[in-house]
């Protein structure tokens, strides 16, 4: 069988050097239209307009889904400048409550060791769940909003040792975690004149984690443990508005074989791996769908 690594060797130097080029201009544009929809819902809360409360699940999508920008600024591929990520992925770590520097280690760990039961820090938190007592646990969103209270908590503190974190980042942990906590601080006490944080970001986002938990488990959810990228990891067929939601990580094998590669090429890269792809679903109903016909009764 073939590996994402015969299939990208199969391309030429030329094609692989397009497909890794980023741009500040493609990146900016797409933030600039998925800001400007936030902007909308928040000022359909913000000012109570009729239906008001239709708008907190669509707000809370924006907001929960600037997961996947804030994963791909942990590559450096949304932009050109790698400012630009760095500042984004700090932004976004304050509204998804889990810390820029420390999750991009996680993260970058993740890709090193994708689906290796021993060594994938995703699978070392806790494995897929596989009951449906631990389903519903996993997609309510509980335990990724106390996760990241904890490490927050714990990094202002005094950052835990982990194997892909390197000693020299601690101090840096340290900081980023009492930044983040100042700003929360700033949010808690404006609750006290004001609710708009908590009608703008703190329900929606509430609301509508369990949509991102599930979209998430569909990237590497009873895919293989194996090295090979084709299967381990799933590509899942969707519309153009969740690709556009998840800045194009649904294409997600694509991804993982090739990280270099920014969002807005791996449509590019999709073409040219296609037919060599091994876990693919058919949309994230189906997915579920499938997911969910093989779970366990709790004992």
């Amino acid at each position: 069988m073939k590996t994402h690594l015969d299939v990208l060797r199969a391309m030429s130097q030329e094609r692989r050097g397009a497909l890794n080029m980023r741009s500040n201009w493609a990146g900016l544009r797409h933030l600039a239209l998925y800001l400007s929809y936030l902007t909308v819902t928040s000022l359909w809360i913000g000012f109570g307009a009729p239906f008001w409360q239709v708008a907190l699940l669509p707000q809370g999508l924006f907001l929960v889904f600037l997961f996947t920008l804030q994963h791909e600024c942990t590559h450096e591929t949304p932009f050109e400048a790698v400012i630009l990520s760095t500042l984004t992925g700090h932004v976004c770590a304050l509204v998804l409550l889990q810390p820029f520097n420390a999750f991009r280690y996680f993260h970058l760990a993740h890709h090193r060791y994708t689906n290796d039961p021993e060594r994938d820090p995703e699978l070392l938190g806790g494995a897929k769940p596989e009951t449906w007592g631990a389903m519903i646990w996993h997609v309510s969103g509980l335990p990724y909003w106390s996760a990241g209270i904890g490490l927050t908590l714990r990094n202002a503190v005094a950052p835990q040792a982990a194997s892909y974190l390197p000693v020299r980042v601690k101090p840096r942990l340290k900081r980023e975690a009492r930044w983040m906590l100042v700003g929360y601080f700033m949010i808690a006490l404006s609750l006290f004149w004001s609710s708009l944080a908590l009608w703008l970001w703190i329900i929606p986002a509430l609301i509508s984690m369990p949509f991102l938990r599930l979209y998430l488990l569909a990237e590497h959810g009873r895919c293989p443990a194996v090295a090979n990228m084709l299967e381990n990891t799933r590509t899942t067929y969707t519309t153009r508005a969740m690709r556009f939601l998840a800045w194009n990580m649904p294409y997600h094998i694509e991804h993982h074989s090739a990280p270099n590669v920014p969002f807005h090429k791996l449509p590019d890269l999709h073409v040219e791996m296609q037919r060599d792809l091994v876990s693919v679903s058919d949309g994230y109903a189906t997915f579920i769908r499938d997911y969910a016909a093989n779970l366990r009764q709790d004992n």
